[in-house]
């Protein structure tokens, strides 16, 4: 936990109402658990980390050089025009982690040799951060294992990988791009699996915990026990006015939500084997999960744990690596390593979100049982029954893509780990294969190893 300066804190920009950090801290004190809290805890000079939008207010100086605070000018914007990618390339075998930022306006990706950032439409690198360069933990590292943006501001949060780590993989590192360096870290006993952020909030996932620090001071606010999680799944909500985190929780098939508003706490048993992925709405409303079978995707209400629907994606056994639900909350992305990416529609009356009931199908895809064949259905395989999807789009089996909704209306972007960036548009009344807009290679053949 980190140490405030003796200077009064700077109060956080987009402060939560609601938000009840003393509650949660009471409660760690009630319970009496040790406080796994960071082992070497940052020491910021000036008070406060204050992560600003691209378009904030500028023309302020920055002479700053301290060790922990963001500096005293608003950030200037990380967008900025890049040369047209390649054609696409071979499989970028350098790259250690892909990840989409809060709005899905933006990827980022670590290599072996430091991290860059993409616009997703138009697609464009916008910058890149050599690291392998200033060395690191390995001779000559540059390894970034995890990049968490915050939507397009300068801050992000980085995390050593690879075979030659630049960080130490137990330490969060929070960097600004305005200054080109670190200014904070979080330290910790073991492997970070992942982070989340919030404009508010740093989520910090290891394998079996989970820590929330305020991000303005870095005070530890919450801490979660979960189940094994050595894929660093995690989700908070992104809409401003309340925070709802989901994790995993103490047993398999379980997800755990956390409403901070309402101080309370939701275990919703997803499935009877262990979940392998799961996805939050930007509103903290629904919820999708997939378990390790990769068969069927289930959406349950956040707030009363109740299930809404499930649709399938298949019916042999498949590996999830993402789910996306589109901003109208019409429409649900899965990827997984069939290599395929398909699009449900949600037949889900989001109107009232203590109130969420499935709405019924005017035309149920289901096979028409005559009458006289109706003693059959029973027995008929469950799959003859489920939700499809309405909308495909077919890549190479067994490469890791991740999946979400662009900006322009029924437009998907996806993202793989062998460098590859997709852009395709699917039609809502036909459905059927995906239209394919836009295919780059993000790394060059050059930029390889």
């Amino acid at each position: 936990m980190a140490t405030p300066a003796s200077a009064p804190a700077t109060p956080n920009p987009n402060p939560v109402s609601g938000d009840p950090p003393s509650l949660l801290l009471q409660q760690q004190q009630e319970e009496e658990v040790p406080a796994p809290v960071p082992e070497t805890a940052p020491t910021p000079l000036t008070t406060s980390i204050d992560p600003t939008p691209s378009g904030g207010e500028e023309g302020e100086s920055d002479d700053s050089s301290s060790v922990w605070s963001a500096p005293s000018s608003a950030p200037t914007p990380v967008l900025a025009p890049a040369p047209a990618p390649a054609a696409p390339s071979p499989a970028a075998k350098d790259i250690l982690h892909i990840s989409f930022n809060q709005d899905y306006g933006c990827f980022a990706a670590g290599t072996k040799s430091g991290f860059r950032i993409y616009n997703c439409d138009p697609f464009r690198e916008i910058f890149r951060r050599d690291l392998a360069a200033e060395g690191g933990v390995g001779a000559g590292g540059g390894g970034i294992g995890v990049v968490e943006m915050l939507f397009r501001c300068n801050i992000l949060a980085l995390v050593g990988g690879g075979d030659n780590p630049h960080y130490p993989p137990n330490k969060v590192m929070i960097w600004d791009d305005h200054q080109s360096r670190c200014i904070g870290e979080l330290s910790f006993r073991s492997p970070v699996r992942g982070v989340r952020l919030r404009r508010e909030r740093i989520i910090v996932v290891l394998e079996n915990k989970i820590f929330v620090y305020n991000f303005a001071d870095l005070k530890l606010l919450h801490q979660i026990d979960t189940l094994s999680n050595p894929k660093g799944l995690c989700a908070v909500s992104q809409q401003p006015g309340s925070i709802v985190l989901v994790c995993p929780g103490a047993q398999k098939g379980q997800v755990r939500v956390e409403h901070y508003k309402t101080r309370k706490t939701k275990f919703i048993n997803a499935h009877t084997s262990r979940v392998a992925c799961f996805a939050l709405s930007q509103d903290g409303r629904l919820i999708a999960t997939a378990s390790t079978k990769g068969t069927l995707v289930r959406i349950y209400n956040a707030a009363e744990g109740n299930l809404l629907q499930e649709v399938r994606r298949g019916a042999d056994r498949a590996e999830i690596y993402s789910l996306a639900f589109s901003n109208d909350l019409q429409y649900l992305a899965v990827s997984s390593d069939k290599g395929t990416i398909h699009v449900f529609n949600l037949k889900i009356n989001v109107g009232s979100t203590a109130n969420d009931k499935p709405m019924p199908s005017p035309d149920p895809e289901v096979p028409h049982i005559r009458p006289s064949l109706s003693f059959i259905k029973g027995v008929l395989p469950k799959y003859f029954h489920s939700e499809w999807s309405v909308a495909q789009f077919r890549l190479q089996e067994g490469e890791h893509y991740i999946v979400a909704f662009g900006h322009e209306k029924n437009t998907v972007a996806v993202v793989g780990m062998d460098g590859s960036f997709y852009r395709c548009r699917f039609d809502p009344v036909n459905g059927g294969e995906m239209l394919q807009l836009d295919c780059y290679s993000f790394l060059k053949p050059s930029d390889q190893p």
